[in-house]
């Protein structure tokens, strides 16, 4: 029985894509993504899975009060797929403790630097790769991590080392970070968990 994947997506949906062309491989391990839940309508991750041939649902952020009220609603979208595993896949909404403690050890993230680095509260996107670049490190690169109650603070699963090049601009760098690490870590990992070698 594949376990039912539902990925959490706020944008482009480059890592979703990663995530569809793995599975589409048959390298997701005993998974299958059932649904993509989007924070913002009108993005392009809704369209890459529409022709991929996933069902979605948009939970817009904007339209809940605080956090405890969208995660109340992410909770009964999550409860009415059925989903096994979450995936944020660029997800900017926080995941409040209703979420993170019903799905224990079942939700993946993937960060854009190599955690403890340039993580937590505000480090996002391209924010990330400005911060690495303004400290002047050589290294950079993404971790995947399980999601708990602390942002960016759940137990490391995998990562991978990324070198920054001279004339990197945050641009440059996010799309090599993608490419060498992000689009790599994140179906390998889903692939972990729902073999059920890490969990």
């Amino acid at each position: 029985m594949l376990k039912r994947i539902v990925v959490l997506v706020s944008g482009g949906g480059t890592n979703l894509q990663a995530l569809i062309d793995a599975q589409q491989r048959g390298e997701l391990g005993g998974g299958e993504i059932v649904c993509v839940i989007s924070s913002k309508a009108g993005v392009y991750a809704l369209e890459r899975a529409a022709k991929a041939g996933i069902a979605s649902i948009v939970l817009p952020r904007k339209e809940y009060a605080d956090v405890a009220a969208y995660d109340r609603a992410l909770l009964a979208a999550l409860e009415q797929v059925q989903a096994e595993v979450v995936v944020l896949a660029g997800f900017l909404s926080i995941l409040g403790e209703q979420v993170t403690r019903r799905y224990e050890r079942r939700i993946l993230n993937v960060h854009p630097s190599l955690i403890p680095a340039f993580c937590g509260d505000g480090f996002y996107g391209l924010r990330v790769h400005q911060a690495a670049l303004d400290y002047g490190v050589k290294i950079t690169g993404a971790t995947v991590h399980f999601v708990n109650e602390v942002i960016d603070g759940g137990q490391i699963i995998l990562q991978k080392a990324v070198e920054i090049q001279p004339g990197d601009t945050p641009e440059l760098l996010q799309k090599r970070v993608m490419e060498q690490a992000e689009w790599k870590l994140l179906p390998k990992a889903v692939a972990m968990l729902c073999s059920g070698e890490i969990g």
